[in-house]
């Protein structure tokens, strides 16, 4: 097994203004699952396809142990990668397809063999080994792909928005399989994706790229507590966190017709180009609902519930704000605020609700940089 280190990589694509990725700085602890995570174009796939060998690295270096593989062959690298689209063989059996690269290698036939049938234990795939991909399930074909992949025994697996293809409890359950067999084949594991619930449920760490940059890499609970700015907090968490930018009077941020206290730390660190506003984020299962308080508690206009079973979440938006420049993820002033609450207990649409932050469970940002204030 070994390491995976980018030291200030970048690509530039011919006749393209601004770097792909730019300066990418990341290393990856030998055994680890990493998950690169952000919105379409962010430069996800194209860091991993750098790793492969696949795209030129215009400046920097990446090493894979100790050895520089910037200019090294995709062929000689010791790496394994699972496509979105599979990428089988359709005129081969899965047994054949699983061993396809280990064939070209002049790998004896005995010790292919062998490593086929040990992977498709791993996986299940026993009784599909003389099945070609056509016979088989979206799900089942996946599993075929990552057999390829670990019979080959590589450094690193390289997995590029493997489950993009599958239906929604396909993707659940397939998940879970892929992260279990990581954690326990011990392989070092890069792993693409723009979805940011399979970023926190199958990652060890999450780095978040956004326009080719790294804003923030930690632990799917780093992320979701203490996210660096405005990006991460509103890009990581599902739903995702009510983002809004208010006036500052005093210690106080007002939100429409209440007003919530914020920390003197955070006051102190109130600069001139934020003009007297910050943004301030705060989660649906940080507001609890309250009796009104004329001042104190946040008056929210119900416009949608939706019942989950276990849980329920109120849609609505800020009453009596001149400037309601608030919602999830921030994205605009239409965005709704999002509050979750018990099940059952659910509002009518038009009603007005009264709701508080809980205690220490707010998000302050500069409104003029975006990072993370205190």
């Amino acid at each position: 097994m070994a390491t995976v280190t980018f030291d200030k990589a970048s690509r530039i694509y011919p006749g393209a203004d601004h770097p792909a990725v730019d300066g990418l700085d990341l290393h990856i602890e030998d055994g680890e699952f990493l998950v690169l995570v952000g919105p379409s174009g962010c430069g996800k796939s194209t860091s991993l396809r750098m790793l492969a060998g696949l795209e030129e690295v215009n400046s920097g270096r990446i090493l894979i142990g100790d050895r520089d593989v910037t200019s090294v062959l995709p062929k000689d690298r010791d790496i394994a990668m699972v496509f979105q689209n599979y990428a089988l063989y359709p005129h081969m059996t899965v047994r054949e397809n699983m061993g396809f690269a280990l064939k070209i290698s002049k790998t004896p036939k005995d010790e292919i063999a062998r490593r086929v049938n040990e992977a498709a234990g791993i996986l299940g795939l026993e009784p599909f080994l003389d099945r070609k991909p056509k016979a088989l399930s979206g799900g089942q074909r996946q599993r075929v792909a990552m057999g390829r992949a670990i019979v080959r025994k590589p450094q690193v697996f390289l997995m590029d928005e493997p489950l993009s293809n599958l239906d929604a409890k396909l993707r659940v359950q397939t998940r879970t399989q892929i992260a279990s067999l990581q954690r326990n084949l011990g392989v070092t594991t890069v792993y693409v994706t723009h979805d940011q619930t399979e970023a926190l449920t199958m990652g060890d760490r999450i780095a978040v790229l956004k326009d080719g940059v790294l804003q923030q890499c930690g632990t799917p609970q780093e992320m979701y507590d203490r996210p660096a700015n405005r990006f991460v907090a509103g890009f990581i968490g599902s739903p995702a966190m009510n983002l809004g930018t208010f006036r500052v009077d005093g210690d106080e941020v007002i939100l429409g017709s209440a007003s919530v206290r914020l920390p003197r730390t955070t006051v102190a660190a109130i600069t001139g180009a934020d003009e007297g506003r910050i943004t301030v984020g705060f989660r649906p299962e940080s507001l609890e609902v309250v009796a009104e308080r004329p001042g104190s508690t946040i008056p929210v206009v119900v416009d949608l519930v939706e019942e989950l079973g276990s849980d329920a979440y109120v849609y609505g938006h800020l009453a009596g704000a001149a400037d309601p420049a608030v919602g999830a993820g921030g994205e605009s002033a239409d965005s709704p605020i999002i509050v979750r609450i018990p099940p059952r207990t659910a509002p009518n649409r038009g009603e007005t609700i009264h709701v508080r932050i809980r205690e220490d469970q707010q998000h302050c940002f500069s409104a003029a940089t975006g990072e993370r204030i205190g």
